[in-house]
């Protein structure tokens, strides 16, 4: 009898033992005992994933009393510690070099040991948009080596037309000149056998000042073919505040949303998240196959409460990571007017806040719409910090070419963190200056800060102009060319499947084509970078005319192009607008 008791007593404490539950608590910070959240938490025993508090917390149920763990978060030194579930864990990770300055304001052009003007600010009824500081001429002689990253915004052309359909001037710093060229697609060149990317160069002479030249870079992505793209998981993360209940806004989004659903797939998820004085998963991820379903659910929104913009986000993102595909895209789609109103407001927050998400591998995709409360400046960081991009829909037909007509631009990256660095070679080159890409100003007052790069969508083509004051004007036309040509190029970028840098150079030639000889797309992307400084009222810009504008872009726009023939309206618009502005202004004096 006793040996029997004794047996059952052996029994009861080993399946104790077996089926104990242990609580693993601890917390994670940098050098700086600065509490680190959402960092990544591997529980080996059973391959658990975990993920930080907000303080740097954590704690973790467990059935092992040892066991082996492993912290990774971006800009760190990965971490793997044993640890007893009996005792509190203080873990400690090292900021990588390489990014030291990653939660610090990000540059997008660079040119080391180089001082920039600063500019006003300026303020349109509520809107805000970043303080930018125009890029100026470099001596190539003492800073060969400049550099910039590449994306595929297209918000800034969108918002100026409404500003000039308007009738109104543009506030200056909403004028991003790459983002104009962006908008068009220009001059796009497939890349040849299985290229990730083509890269073409030309140096022509400048039509605004005949003492000067201009160097076009274009980098274009290869075409995915849509019926072989993954599965998409999508979350669409729309905001139904009060903010929202304009025509221009909700209505206009619901229909944008409507028409892209259209194109879904079977494989495709989609998700709704919707936030107005609450926020809540207003669709459960549906497959693409229920188009009625989810456009039923689409138009049932209705517009009230205040903006979480915050808990949003944040509740997006763990919607996204619930349905995530390893093997496919994961994308949040943010629709909105940017006036978060409740939690974190501030673009310094919320940069943060999409830095630590952004680590579940899920890009971020930004829709603008509205005026009067419109906050640029917010989607801007948002977009940029979440590896994603960021469009306007100032109407149904914009939200159509965005959503429809360029869906593989917009929504299937071929690569990310895409920058170029370019040496100048002074032999040829004076002086230099890269049109647009221009800087936040509190960026540009740290120089120690690295540049970030962006992502480029399927079948992107990226346009950059470089103004470039010429050593010997008769060097560049004769026959005999340095081989190191006007510039050396290099792209570093990662593929999306692959955080491994890639590398790819090019050698800009420093043949001279005069500028009525060059392709008819480089001829309007001049005339659009001439119309962007002149609406930005660039100090560079001040000889050209309202009229130089427009003859070029009359001599070389596609007539069977909507968008380009459209152009042509905004032009005699916008000259209309700040001619009878100076006009004004004399009448006044």
């Amino acid at each position: 009898m006793l040996l029997r008791l004794l047996h059952i007593i052996f029994f009861i404490t080993s399946a104790f033992i077996a089926n104990a539950q242990y609580y693993l608590r601890g917390e994670v910070k940098n050098e700086k005992n600065q509490p680190l959240p959402s960092v990544k938490i591997i529980l080996h025993s059973n391959h658990s994933l975990f993920y930080s508090g907000a303080s740097g917390g954590f704690g973790i149920s467990t059935k092992a009393l040892i066991d082996s763990v492993s912290f990774t978060m971006e800009g760190y030194e990965p971490k793997t510690v044993k640890v007893n579930a009996d005792e509190w864990q203080a873990v400690n990770l090292k900021t990588l070099p390489s990014n030291a300055n990653r939660n610090r304001p990000r540059l997008i052009s660079i040119t080391k040991n180089f001082n920039q003007t600063t500019k006003y600010h300026w303020y349109i009824n509520n809107e805000t948009y970043f303080q930018l500081v125009e890029n100026e001429y470099v001596a190539a002689d003492k800073f060969p080596n400049t550099g910039f990253s590449l994306n595929v915004n297209k918000a800034s052309y969108s918002n100026i037309r409404r500003f000039i359909n308007m009738g109104s001037t543009v506030p200056p710093d909403a004028v991003r000149t790459e983002e104009l060229l962006n908008y068009f697609n220009l001059h796009y060149r497939e890349p040849e056998n299985k290229d990730v990317f083509k890269i073409e160069s030309q140096l022509s002479s400048c039509p605004w000042d005949e003492e000067k030249q201009l160097l076009f870079l274009n980098i274009n992505a290869k075409k995915l073919d849509l019926t072989k793209i993954p599965p998409s998981n999508f979350v669409f993360l729309i905001d139904v505040s009060g903010s929202m209940d304009m025509p221009n806004r909700l209505p206009l989004l619901k229909a944008a949303f409507q028409l892209f659903v259209k194109n879904l797939r079977v494989i495709d998820t989609i998700s709704i998240v919707t936030y107005g004085g609450t926020v809540g998963v207003h669709l459960q991820p549906t497959s693409g196959a229920e188009k009625e379903k989810i456009t039923r659910s689409i138009e049932e929104l209705d517009a009230s409460g205040d903006t979480p913009g915050e808990s949003a986000i944040i509740a997006a993102y763990q919607v996204a990571r619930s349905t995530y595909n390893k093997k496919g895209s994961n994308r949040v789609i943010l629709a909105t007017d940017g006036d978060f109103n409740v939690g974190q407001t501030s673009e310094k927050a919320l940069d943060e806040l999409i830095t630590r998400e952004r680590q579940s591998g899920v890009f971020l995709t930004c829709l603008g719409v509205g005026m009067g409360n419109f906050k640029d400046s917010k989607l801007e960081t948002l977009a940029k910090r979440g590896n994603g991009n960021y469009a306007y829909l100032d109407d149904i037909a914009e939200a159509e070419k965005v959503l429809v007509k360029e869906l593989t631009q917009t929504f299937y990256a071929v690569a990310d963190d895409v920058f170029l660095n370019i040496q100048f070679n002074p032999k040829w080159v004076k002086q230099y200056r890269l049109i647009g890409f221009d800087n936040k100003r509190d960026a540009v007052s740290d120089s120690t800060i690295d540049m970030e790069g962006g992502e480029l969508g399927s079948g992107s083509s990226v346009l950059a102009i470089f103004e470039i004051v010429p050593e010997d004007q008769r060097l560049f036309s004769g026959d005999t060319l340095d081989k190191n040509g006007v510039a050396k190029l290099a792209m570093h970028y990662s593929l999306c499947s692959d955080t491994a840098h890639r590398n790819m150079e090019f050698i800009c030639s420093a043949a001279l084509t005069p500028f009525k000889e060059i392709d008819k797309e480089l001829q309007f992307a001049t005339a659009v970078t001439m119309f962007g400084l002149k609406v930005k009222q660039s100090k560079y810009m001040k000889d050209a005319d309202w009229l130089d504008i427009e003859a070029i872009a009359t001599s070389s726009y596609n007539t069977n192009d909507f968008l380009q023939t459209e152009f042509l309206q905004i032009i005699d618009k916008a000259q209309k607008i700040y001619k009878g502005k100076k006009g004004k202004k004399k009448k006044s004096d």
